[in-house]
């Protein structure tokens, strides 16, 4: 079998994380036992492109027990872990991917995982998608179909989409409730914060939070520091967000005025360049830098790197960088996703939801093969309902049911 990891020795410590997440993902293990039994997927190949590390790998497993050919690299250098990555080549899954690749080998990783001719594609920020519509455009012809993980990759396919370029149809998981809605949020909230605090051991209470961005994810990230004790800021450039956030109870103010006065900041809105020379020139002294945006853009590393007159790494995924005047800047994790690159990313129980829809969106796609455009789709809502109910059912929670009466009456009009 072909693969590319760092070290199989490591298997043993990956399997350990795996189980120990399988044994808190009941959605995802109820969906495993269907597929075991149907064995829906099979010979269908699928391509996988995720934050590799446990739970990642356990999804790749339920596909695999569908009976997929699943391959599996990462997306993104910091957050693949090489364990994991050994435990699941031990399996029979090929994995190409390890921890801190050079550009050219996190490319060259992405590529080999397209080789094999995927007919299903799970991205995560959509390098899959990208390599698909560029270098390896001879490959899209094959695709039936794909997901999306993030809200970043859900923009970069919707601007191919505008564009008319969009070769194979896409769903966009992101944008399902039983995801944005506790992924983005509850996920993100706390694995944001436990990565900084893992990475700083520095306490949180009683410092100013700047908050970038205050979608889901940073809904998510601004509840939670303000849980901790902090004070906390928010800045957006939607005039609605804006307002939720100060009816939430936050300040709300120019990224430049928040600069003056934050201790800790971290971005999360999916675009470039948030953070930059302006910004890093009227700090505060040892200011945290962090990004729980997809891609490293968001924090401008070359405006840091131009400002800064000496750069060291002072702990493990902490760069200080001091400024002429002897302020000292810290950036997290090179300004990768703070919660994966520094942590081990989002609660297994969160994950738990968003990876059921991963694996039954994946099956809607190969059921639907043919039927579907080539345009991006939302998940069918009757996947996003029952994801819900699983989970519920796991957590041992009961729902009323409206009666007939009831269903009659909200069904009509007098």
């Amino acid at each position: 079998m072909k693969c590319a990891i760092r070290n199989q020795s490591l298997a043993p410590e990956g399997r350990l994380k795996i189980d120990w997440v399988r044994s808190h993902m009941p959605v995802l293990n109820a969906i495993r036992k269907e597929f075991e039994r149907s064995r829906p997927l099979a010979g269908v190949k699928v391509a996988v492109s995720v934050h590799l590390e446990a739970k990642t790998a356990y999804l790749a497993e339920v596909l695999a027990a569908g009976g997929a050919a699943v391959t599996v690299t990462g997306s993104n250098p910091l957050s693949t872990q090489d364990d994991v990555a050994a435990a699941l080549v031990e399996t029979g899954i090929p994995v190409f991917a390890w921890h801190n690749p050079t550009p050219e080998e996190y490319r060259a990783h992405l590529v080999s995982t397209l080789e094999n001719g995927p007919q299903i594609v799970i991205d995560d920020g959509g390098d899959l998608v990208h390599l698909l519509h560029t270098d390896l455009a001879h490959l899209a012809p094959g695709v039936l179909g794909g997901c999306e993980e993030t809200t970043t990759g859900v923009i970069r396919l919707r601007a191919l989409e505008t564009e008319g370029r969009l070769a194979f149809p896409m769903f966009a998981v992101n944008d399902a409730l039983s995801k944005f809605l506790f992924d983005n949020r509850y996920g993100t909230g706390e694995s944001v914060w436990s990565g900084i605090m893992r990475t700083t051991n520095l306490v949180v209470a009683g410092k100013t939070v700047v908050v970038i961005g205050y979608g889901w994810c940073g809904r998510g990230i601004a509840m939670r520091a303000r849980g901790f004790g902090a004070q906390v800021i928010i800045c957006e450039v939607d005039p609605v967000r804006a307002i939720e956030a100060h009816m939430d109870g936050y300040r709300v103010m120019p990224s430049l005025e928040a600069a003056r006065r934050g201790n800790i900041f971290v971005t999360a809105t999916g675009c470039r360049d948030v953070l930059r020379a302006e910004h890093f020139q009227v700090m505060p002294d040892q200011a945290i830098l962090a990004n729980a945006g997809h891609f490293n853009v968001e924090i401008s590393g070359p405006d840091l790197e131009a400002l800064a007159v000496s750069r060291r790494t002072v702990r493990r995924n902490i760069a200080e960088y001091t400024l002429a005047d002897g302020r000292r800047l810290y950036l997290l994790a090179e300004g990768r996703l703070v919660n994966l690159a520094a942590g081990d990313g989002h609660p297994a129980e969160i994950m738990d939801m968003s990876f059921a829809l991963q694996a039954l969106t994946a099956l809607h796609v190969y059921e639907q093969a043919g039927q579907l455009e080539k345009k991006l789709y939302t998940v069918p809502p009757e996947i996003d309902r029952r994801v819900a109910e699983l989970k519920l059912e796991a957590l041992g929670i009961k729902l009323d049911r409206l009666t007939a009466e009831q269903e009659a009456y909200l069904a009509g009009w007098e």
